[in-house]
């Protein structure tokens, strides 16, 4: 089995051929979480694939709001990576610090759900760049030239909280959890203490982490691979989908793993469990 949407996923040796192509531009989505105590502009500062510019999810998104990086107006988006030097024409590929599995996947939906579709991730992200010794740079890239985007939304990529409450009832989408078994089940703490634990009624656990390689710097798994994970959990390929997660993130790992199955629509619910577990009367699940 090969992957329907092959195109979406480049690998080193591509984007090393790529550097210089007049129409390519790269962009460095990495993310930590607060927790994590570290500072993802100053790491690309001190080394990032020569070219590329930091797109920061907690900057370009609606900063109005007390949820972790939802999605900023299509107007906000534009403004933002306009400045960046992205826009009609490009071709955009996207990596990150951690691997493919981290903000990259989500910053590739970004663009989606703002109507760019020639926009892709860089299979293990900057640790297999470096595992293969790709050339890398330090400080900040050339002096950027703006470039026009047309945002264009297609909310069918996005759900709401209110859409999901439909569901819970209706039951008309698949739900999937792309956090881990345990955060899933309700055992383990969410990292931000004012959450609730479990999962929403009727989703089904598909940790994001079960669809890429720990061994190869999170490198996604091949087609029959993520396709069985995806049997295994009974999950119908054939009916509508929306991923969900902590925050929004590791939930496009999966639509991106199941877009290159050649879904692509499946959907993200985009205030996942920062929003559900913090409210008092949203329904949970705790098996």
């Amino acid at each position: 089995m090969e992957f329907a949407n092959p195109e979406a996923l480049v690998d080193c040796a591509w984007l090393r051929d790529h550097l210089d192509a007049p129409d390519v531009r790269i962009v460095d989505a990495t993310f930590h979480l607060p927790h994590d105590d570290r500072d993802a502009r100053e790491e690309y500062g001190f080394r990032h694939i020569p070219g590329a510019v930091h797109f920061d999810i907690d900057e370009i998104a609606d900063t109005d709001t007390d949820l972790p990086h939802m999605l900023p107006s299509p107007e906000k988006f534009s403004a933002k990576v306009r400045k960046l030097g992205l826009g009609d024409g490009n071709k955009i590929v996207v990596y990150d610090g951690s691997g493919g599995f981290m903000a990259a996947c989500r910053v590739w939906w970004m663009f989606r759900v703002f109507g760019h579709e020639d926009v892709c991730v860089l299979d293990g992200g900057l640790p297999q760049w470096g595992k293969e010794r790709g050339p890398l740079e330090q400080d900040a890239p050339p002096a950027i030239t703006e470039r026009h985007f047309t945002a264009r939304m297609n909310n069918t990529l996005v759900r709401t909280l209110d859409q999901m409450l439909a569901n819970v009832e209706r039951k008309k989408t698949q739900v999937i959890d792309a956090r881990n078994e345990k955060r899933f089940a309700g055992i383990d703490h969410e990292p931000r203490p004012t959450e609730r634990r479990g999962h929403i009624p009727g989703s089904i656990n598909l940790p994001f982490t079960r669809l890429m390689d720990p061994r190869q710097n999170f490198t996604f798994r091949s087609a029959d691979e993520i396709k069985a994970a995806c049997d295994e959990i009974g999950l119908d390929l054939g009916k509508p989908i929306v991923s969900t997660c902590g925050s929004g993130v590791t939930a496009a790992v999966n639509a991106f793993a199941l877009y290159l199955l050649g879904h692509d629509q499946v959907a993200v619910y985009d205030g996942s469990w920062a929003e559900w577990g913090n409210l008092p009367d949203t329904p949970i699940a705790n098996p």
